[in-house]
């Protein structure tokens, strides 16, 4: 303000000019001026009959004030511009299977909307995001987990329910189905990422069934497990938000159930973390993020 308030005097040659510019009182610019000079040490105006003009300690300062008011007019602009989502960055991560369709659509209405903030995403597991989220190095991230299980981290905002779905060859014997009876498929071969976590979550699935799946195939990438089915080799479970990168070959199907509460699935949930909850881009990108999992989960 004091800044201000000298870089306009000096410019118009008057208390009274600077004072009408600014919608002060002349006595308010007055004291103004008088509480920077004396904060400098130094008179910065030389007053007379004819109006003020700088002195040469004055006439110094003024390109460093102009410059600080520039500064100071470029981050309010700056400030601005985040608030109307028309600037920052928006640091995601998201699954795998997230990112086939869920997190590209989102980010496509997003992207047409607010061009220009810029898009970091990460891809990693659940159990990785979440620790990022923690230590400020994600705004977002789209995670999964089975509803026995809770995010401790972050306000999660659910996003809705992601049945698994079996995927089977286009060839196979079940393939012309409608649901298929998991108990059939006791003799098969099941690809399985090579992950601990991942092997005894397949048993505990196929136990109720009453059979201990085959896992001689390990592969962690959705690529290469639909490619392994596709050639003959096996069958996996595949989420259903995996379905719109589904290639021609592979035939998913759903698991015959007599209930559909039991029916396998998992909770896709939108995590956001706590110095993110009032970021206008996050919550911008929140609301499309819904907008597409209430058509691709609803």
């Amino acid at each position: 303000m004091l800044l201000r308030t000298f870089a306009s005097v000096a410019e118009l040659g008057s208390f009274t000019a600077a004072a009408t510019a600014l919608g002060y009182t002349q006595s308010a610019v007055s004291r103004q001026v008088r509480a920077l000079e004396e904060a400098c040490g130094v008179e910065l105006f030389a007053r007379g009959a004819r109006g003020v003009r700088p002195t040469p300690a004055g006439e110094y300062l003024l390109p460093h004030a102009r410059a600080l008011l520039e500064r100071y007019a470029d981050t309010a602009r700056a400030l601005d511009a985040l608030r109307q989502v028309d600037a920052g960055t928006l640091r995601l991560g998201a699954f795998s299977t997230a990112n086939a369709v869920l997190v590209p659509r989102a980010l496509h209405r997003f992207g047409g909307r607010h061009p220009g903030v810029e898009i970091r995403l990460r891809e990693g597991l659940t159990e990785g995001l979440l620790p990022a989220l923690d230590a400020g190095e994600l705004d977002l991230a789209v995670v999964s987990t089975h509803k026995t299980r809770r995010i401790a981290s972050a306000e999660a905002v659910a996003l809705g329910d992601d049945p698994l779905l079996v995927a089977l060859p286009r060839g196979h014997r079940l393939a012309r189905r409608r649901t298929v009876p998991l108990a059939e498929l006791a003799d098969e071969a099941w690809i399985v990422a090579d992950d601990e976590a991942a092997v005894a979550a397949l048993h505990a699935r196929c136990a109720p069934a009453g059979f201990v799946p085959r896992t001689p195939l390990r592969v962690g990438e959705w690529t290469s497990k639909l490619g392994l089915v596709a050639a003959g080799f096996g069958v996996t479970f595949v989420p259903s938000l995996a379905v719109g990168g589904l290639r021609d070959d592979v035939a998913l199907r759903p698991l015959a159930v007599a209930d559909a509460r039991v029916q396998p699935r998992r909770t896709v949930y939108a995590a956001v973390a706590r110095h993110a909850r009032r970021a206008p881009a996050v919550t911008a990108f929140l609301d499309d993020l819904r907008a597409v999992a209430a058509e691709l989960l609803g």
